[in-house]
Parts: structure tokens; sequence; C-alpha cells
């Protein structure tokens, strides 16, 4: 009844304004009779055209099937991206755990070779204390160096520089350094020097080489030395995974770090890998694959297919978002507001695009990294890593054309605003606590040395980690900080277990609850959804039938849509 009554309140408003808008004022005759019915006709079926285009926009992939029996090819295509990208995934995980474990497990072995009394438990407080120690250190690296063909296990090549030695020993100390404690005195020039000697293995095995014992160091001012050097050695263990083996060359720097001149000289080993393709490989019965390259080209195909269809459905969206403020704004002169505006904007194509954009870059970088062109595994593990999840995340979407599982979505949407609002509340005391607790706590406590590991140790004690080894862990040489300290660490648990947390529940439980209720009760519709919610006609009526369009390419981003005034003007 109440539909019944808004029609004929609108045919008598589109009546009226049809009259005062083209100046039709002569007395009633058959002929503007008859104009005045055909313009109102027109209006009436251009607005059910436009009503039944929105509907048919904002429909199930289900729906569209049913409204113009047009098989849901996007969504096909999203189901099969989501296998196909997690197989890539996997493919390269399994190549990367290889060449990360074989990274490592080189460099545990140089560890133990060129470290003197390497000990892998006492490994982060690896030092030495007296000159006689370091110079022992030093020598030792040198001499396993020379004699690596000989005393190791692995396969090793030393690498020649062109206008340097194989090795380099190099000292950094101040230009200019006298201190003297005695007197509380001292005069330094910061600029730095570097004194560097080299070190060639010798042409003919266990010959002797002592020229590099020679080398004194400054002790006085002395920054740092380094031992620098190179080799090479051949993966042969992606075998398993039916890849060529890969070249490795490992850039090796070991480190005594004087800087303190706290009288610890720190010992630590840098090893950094770059991966190369071998000259002239060669596996018995192994013939060329091109299986894995040829699947990474279809991953990327299908990516660059579903871009260009998310990409055409934003284009059309906006185009029919121009479409519906226009016709409000010249037929029934109302404005459109931005909410409404944004219906339009699929944030979930935004997300198919951005992860589209990651898979071909990623893709690219693996055909690289497996072509040995490239070396950036970790890169390209972040570009698949975050395109999967996203491509994951996307499969929401479709869930979210059922009501039932629609909760989740709907939930974060309305508890979005205060949630932001009230971290941002929220941050500002936790950064308060995170410079105090760095400034004060610091020196007594090695959980909060640095900001990063005041802010991860705040955060656990947030979650309930770690709350006695926090507390017992503090040191008490001063009863003073002492005393803060538990102040402070009390205070910031109770405020921010039993408040905010608390609080902050609370705001996802009372969105939770609004949500459901709203489901119960009349919504609150837009003009654009009470606009869609007088088109009555069901999907599988065949009226949208009528609204085909023209034939254009598939990739076509505005396909000309036939309106009902062509239909009658056919007829």
């Amino acid at each position: 009844m109440a539909a019944t009554n808004h029609e004929d309140f609108s045919e008598r408003e589109s009546l009226s304004n049809s009259v005062t808008h083209y100046g039709s004022t002569d007395s009633g005759g058959e002929h503007d009779s008859t104009a005045m019915a055909g313009h109102w006709v027109g209006a009436d079926q251009e607005e059910e055209a436009i009503r039944r285009k929105l509907k048919y926009f904002f429909m199930s992939p289900c729906d569209k099937y049913h409204a113009k029996g047009r098989k849901p090819y996007k969504l096909i295509l999203q189901l099969l991206k989501i296998v196909i990208v997690t197989a890539q995934l996997v493919l390269f995980g399994l190549s990367n755990q290889v060449a990360v474990t074989f990274k490592e497990e080189n460099t545990e072995t140089f560890k133990h070779l060129f470290l003197k009394d390497y000990d892998e438990s006492s490994y982060d407080s690896f030092a030495v204390y007296t000159q006689e120690d370091v110079y022992e250190h030093l020598f030792y690296a040198v001499e396993k160096y020379l004699v690596l063909p000989e005393t190791t296990v692995g396969r090793y090549a030393y690498v020649f520089g062109d206008n340097s030695s194989a090795l380099s020993l190099c000292q950094q100390y101040y230009k200019k350094g006298s201190i003297d404690p005695a007197n509380d005195t001292f005069n330094i020039d910061p600029h730095i020097n570097t004194e560097c000697v080299g070190v060639d293995p010798p042409p003919v095995p266990q010959a002797p080489l002592t020229g590099y014992r020679n080398f004194t160091l400054k002790f006085h001012k002395l920054i740092n030395v380094t031992i620098e050097f190179k080799l090479k050695a051949i993966n042969i263990q992606t075998i398993i995974n039916n890849e060529i083996p890969d070249c490795y060359t490992f850039h090796i720097t070991i480190v005594l770090d004087n800087k303190a001149h706290s009288g610890k000289v720190k010992i630590r080993l840098e090893n950094q890998a770059s991966i190369k393709e071998c000259r002239d490989p060669s596996v018995s019965g192994h013939a060329e694959n091109y299986t894995r390259l040829a699947f990474d080209v279809a991953v990327a195909l299908v990516c660059t297919l579903s871009l260009l269809l998310c990409g055409r459905s934003i284009l059309r969206g906006i185009t029919l978002q121009l479409e519906f403020v226009q016709f409000f704004r010249e037929t029934l002169d109302r404005k459109v507001c931005c909410a409404d505006r944004m219906e339009f904007i699929n944030g979930w194509y935004i997300l198919l695009i951005v992860s589209d954009i990651f898979t071909i870059t990623g893709s690219v970088i693996k055909v690289g990294i497996e072509s040995k062109n490239m070396s950036s595994y970790d890169l390209c593990g972040i570009l698949l890593g975050t395109s999967t999840l996203l491509v994951w995340v996307g499969v929401i979407r479709y869930l979210t054309f059922f009501q039932k599982y629609n909760i989740l979505i709907l939930t974060l949407r309305a508890a979005f605003p205060n949630v932001i609002r009230f971290s941002c509340c929220v941050a500002v005391i936790y950064l308060g606590y995170c410079f105090c607790g760095w400034i004060v706590l610091g020196p007594y406590h090695v959980k909060f040395r640095s900001l990063s590991m005041v802010s991860e140790c705040l955060f656990s004690l947030i979650n309930g980690d770690d709350m006695f080894v926090t507390f017992a862990e503090m040191q008490e040489t001063s009863s003073l900080v002492w005393l803060f300290s538990q102040v402070y660490l009390y205070t910031f648990i109770s405020l921010f277990i039993y408040m905010v947390l608390s609080l902050f529940i609370a705001l996802i439980t009372g969105a939770y609850e609004t949500i459901k209720h709203q489901t119960q009760e009349p919504l609150h519709i837009t003009d654009l959804h009470a606009f869609i919610a007088e088109c009555t006609d069901a999907p599988n009526s065949g009226k949208f039938r009528g609204l085909e369009t023209s034939p254009c390419s598939f990739f076509c981003c505005c396909d000309r849509t036939t309106t009902y005034e062509d239909v009658l003007l056919v007829n």
C-alpha cells in the first residue's frame, strides 16, 4: 500500500516537474496531452532502467548469474588464483628454505673454523680482554684461512681480487689519541685512519707465510680490527628440488670491536652470500626443465587478467556512480551524500589489485632468482607472502554475500572509527611509558636498553608475557631506581591490562551488539538503498536480461548499455 502511494506521488511529481521544466503552459489540447504523457513514460522508464542497473551492480555473483545467465568468470578466476598463488608460494618457500639453510650452516662452519675457542652458547658475549688474546685470535683466523683446503670438510675455493689480495687485514684508529686517566686528560683527533695489509694463500700448500705477523696494533687509539676475505662454494642439495645447483660467493668479515675502549674487545663474524649461475652445470640424467618457468609465467598472466578485470569493475562502478549522481541532480533535484558515492568504490577490488601487482612483481623476481640473475630472496618473499595473504583475505568478500558469515566484516567496519580514535589516545600514554622506561630503567635492565626493546617488552607485558622475569631481572644496585621500577611496572600493567584492554574489548563487543540488533530491527536505509529497494524485480524475473551490453571487447571498460528507450523504439 505504501509502495502504491509512493508511486502515485512520484507520478504526480514527475508530471508536474515535466510541465514546469519544459514550460508547457498552453491550455489542454490533444497534442500537448500526448506529448506530456510520452515524456512522463520516458522519464519513468529511464528511472526504472537506472534502478535495475544499480540493483544488478550490487548483486552477488550468483544473483547476477540468475539475472543475466552470465557465468561468474571473475569468481572462478579468483578461486583459481588462490590455488596457483598458494602453490607458487609453497614452491618458493621450499627453494628459499634450502638457500637459507645452506647459508646458515656455512656461517656456523666459518665461526668454528676461524674463531678461536668458539662456543655457540656464548657467541653473543664472545670477547677477549688482553692484548695477547687479541693477537692470538687475529693470527689464528689468518692461519686457518691459509690452510683451509687441507683442513675443512667442505669444498671451498679462494677468491683473488684483481688489484688486491685475497685476504685483507685492517685496523681503524683515531688519527691522534692520547688518553691519561691518571691526570684525567685526553687529546683525541676524531678523524679515522685505516691501515691494511694483504695476505695471499701460498701457491704451494704448507708453505709458511709469516709477513702478516709483523702487523702491529695501536691499542691506545684502536677502534676495530677487521679481517675480510671471500670464499666460493656450490650448493648441490638443490638437486632434491629438481633445480640446478647454485654457485655461492661468501663475503666473510671478522670484526674485533674496540670502539667502547672498555677493556672488552667483542668478536663477531659476519657473512654475506651472493648467488649466481654456475658456468658449466652438468647433472647426469638431468635435462633442462622449464616447468617452473612456465608455471611462474602462467601465474603472472592469471594475475594480469585479474588485474584488468578488477580495474574494469572499478571503472564501471565510477561510471555508474556519475550516472546515478547526474540522475539524482537533474531528475530529482537532490544531492548524493559521500557515503552513497563510496558504495560504488569496491574496496575488495582495490585489495585484489594490490595483491595482483605484488604477485606479478614477485613472479618476475622469482624468475630472475631461478635464472641466477638475481638473489633478492627477501624482497621476493615479502611480495609473494603479502600477495598470498591479500588473496586469502579477499575470499571474505564472497562470504559477505551471506548474512550469517558477514558478521565479522560488519563488526570491524562499525568498530573501526572508534577503535582508531581510542588507539590514538592509548598510543600517547604508551609512548610516554616507552620514553620514561628507556631513560630511567635502561641502565639497570637488559629489556630497556633501546626504544625498540622497551616497546617489545611493554607490549609483551600487556599480553601477560614474561611478567615475573621482567620484575626479577631488575638490578637492585640503586634503591631509588628499583623503587621507581616497581611503581612504573605496576601502574603500567594495571592501567593497560585492567582498563585499556577492557575498554578495547568493550568497543568491539558494543559494535557486535549493535550489528546483532540491526539484523533484528529495521535498518537506517540510505537514499541509494532506498532508491534501489523500489525495484522489486527478482534476479530470475528475466527483466534484467533486457540490459544487454553492446558487442565489444572482453576488456572494454565503458560498454554501452541498451536503454529501455532503445527497446521501445525497436518494438
